[in-house]
C-alpha cells in the first residue's frame, strides 16, 4: 500500500455491498499500479462490518447464521490497510474545506470523497405509526430486531407484497408466528409478475400457512392505550390484529448528508456516467444514487457502478456507467421465481404445468424476446436473460423449452 504520511486520502461513507464492492474493484486495479494511490478510510453508521444483505432473510427464518453472511470482516480490511470506522455516522461534509466530521466529533480531511449511503425504508405517515412493534426490514439492526420480537410475538402483519414483505413474512412466519400479508396490489409481486403467476405464488404461500389479503390499503394503526400497537385498520374499515408489525414498502434513497452538504439531489445524489456528482472530488454509488433519471435497488447495477467509479478513483478512466434491466429471483425456501424485460409486446407464448405447479410466459415483439416469467421451474432463466432483445425466428416453436434446443442455438450466438 501507499505510504499513509504521503498519500492522498480517499474516504468512503458507507459500509454495504455497494461500498465493499467498490473497494475490492480499487484492490483488483491497484493491482497493476503498485503502490496503490491512495490511504483509504471507511466510515460506517452500523456497527458491523462488511455483509451480505441480500441473505437477511434466510437469517430471518433461521436457515442461516449472522456470522455466515459476513463479506467483508474487519480483518480484511486490515489486512489490506483500509481503516475502518464502525458506529460512527458520519453528520456533516464541509466541502470547502474537503473535511468530513462525525457523531463523536472526529474530523477526517479527504481528497476524493464516495457516497455510499444507501437508501431508507419507506414508512407509512397515518395515526399510530409512532406506536411500539411497528418497524422494518432492511438491515442487520431490523433483522436482530425481528427475531427478537419474534419469540413473543403472536401475530404479526407484514405491509407489501413485494420481494422483501414476502420475504419477511416467510421469516417470520418459520420463527413460529401467526403472518398475515396485506398488499395493495391485485396480486402479489405485480411489479416483477404477471397476474396468473402471482395466483400461483400466492397459492403456495398461503399453503405454508401465510394468510394474504391483496388490494388492501392501510388506514391507520391501532395501539391498546401502553403504546403498544394491536391491531392495523384499512381503509375499508376491517381490522387486523398484530402485536408486530412490518413495514416493507419500498426504499427511498437516503440523500440526507449529500443534501445537507449542497449537493445536486432530486430523489437520489445526482451523478454523472463515471457517478461523480456535481462536485469534481466527490462520487456516490448504490442506492443513493439517481442517474439518469432512476434510482437503484438491486444488486447487479450497484456492482456494475462500483466497477465503473474504481476506473476512475484509480484514474482508469475508460468506463462508463450504461444501465441494464436486471432479472428478479424470489428468496424464499421452496419457491423458485424468475422474472426479467418487459411485459409487453405483439405475442405471449405460455406453458403451464398444473400438476407440479410450473408456469413460464415468454412475451414478444416480433421475432424478438421483450420478457420473460418462470415460476416453479427456473433453470432456463439465466438463457432467456441472454436472449432478451435478439431474433429468436429460428427457434420460436422450441422457445417455451431452453432445455430443449439443439447445441447448435449457442453456435449461432443465441445461448
Amino acid at each position: 500500500m501507499t505510504d499513509s504520511r504521503t498519500a492522498p486520502h480517499l474516504i468512503v461513507i458507507g459500509n454495504g455491498m455497494a461500498a465493499t464492492r467498490l473497494l475490492e474493484e480499487c484492490l483488483a486495479l491497484a493491482g497493476s499500479l503498485a503502490p496503490t494511490p491512495w490511504r483509504i478510510t471507511v466510515i460506517s453508521a452500523e456497527s458491523e462490518p462488511g455483509y451480505n444483505r441480500v441473505l437477511l432473510s434466510p437469517v430471518l427464518g433461521g436457515e442461516q447464521s449472522e456470522a455466515s453472511v459476513v463479506t467483508h470482516d474487519a480483518e480484511w480490511y486490515r489486512s489490506r490497510g483500509i481503516a475502518l470506522i464502525c458506529g460512527d455516522a458520519v453528520v456533516a461534509i464541509d466541502r470547502r474545506r474537503r473535511v468530513v466530521r462525525t457523531a463523536s466529533g472526529r474530523e477526517e480531511t479527504y481528497q476524493r470523497l464516495v457516497l455510499a449511503t444507501g437508501s431508507q425504508p419507506r414508512r407509512l405517515d397515518c395515526d399510530g405509526a409512532d406506536l411500539s412493534g411497528i418497524t422494518t426490514f432492511r438491515d442487520l439492526y431490523d433483522t436482530r430486531q425481528l427475531i427478537e420480537a419474534s419469540r413473543s410475538a403472536r401475530a404479526a402483519v407484514v405491509i407489501g407484497g413485494g420481494f422483501l414483505g414476502i420475504e419477511a413474512a416467510e421469516g417470520l412466519r418459520r420463527r413460529g408466528v401467526s403472518v398475515t400479508l396485506i398488499h395493495s396490489g391485485r396480486s402479489l409481486l405485480n411489479r416483477q409478475l404477471d397476474p396468473e403467476a402471482g395466483a400461483l405464488l400466492q397459492k403456495d404461500l398461503e399453503k405454508r400457512g401465510l394468510n394474504i389479503v391483496l388490494q388492501a390499503r392501510t388506514a391507520a394503526f391501532l395501539g391498546n392505550g401502553r403504546g403498544q400497537v394491536r391491531a392495523v385498520k384499512l381503509e375499508d374499515g376491517s381490522q387486523i390484529t398484530a402485536d408486530l408489525v412490518v413495514q416493507a414498502i419500498g426504499i427511498v434513497p437516503d440523500i440526507r448528508l449529500a443534501r445537507s452538504a449542497g449537493l445536486a439531489c432530486r430523489q437520489g445524489v445526482l451523478t454523472d456516467d463515471t457517478l461523480q456528482t456535481y462536485d469534481p472530488a466527490i462520487y456516490a454509488v448504490g442506492e443513493c444514487v439517481e442517474h439518469r433519471h432512476r434510482t437503484f435497488g438491486l444488486v447487479a447495477p450497484l456492482y456494475e457502478q462500483a466497477r465503473v467509479c474504481a476506473a476512475h478513483l484509480m484514474e482508469l478512466g475508460h468506463r462508463r456507467y450504461i444501465y441494464r434491466d436486471s432479472p428478479t429471483r424470489l428468496k424464499v425456501s421452496g419457491v423458485s421465481v424468475f422474472a426479467a424485460g418487459e411485459q409487453q409486446g405483439d405475442t405471449s407464448l405460455v406453458w403451464r404445468d398444473p400438476v407440479a405447479g410450473h408456469y413460464r410466459r415468454l412475451w414478444l415483439d416480433g421475432n424478438r424476446l421483450t420478457g420473460a416469467v418462470l415460476y416453479g421451474e427456473t433453470s432456463g432463466g439465466a438463457w432467456y436473460e441472454k436472449q432478451l432483445g435478439k431474433d429468436i425466428s429460428r427457434w420460436r416453436n422450441q422457445l417455451l423449452f431452453a432445455d430443449r434446443l439443439p447445441a447448435s442455438a449457442a453456435e449461432e450466438g443465441l445461448a
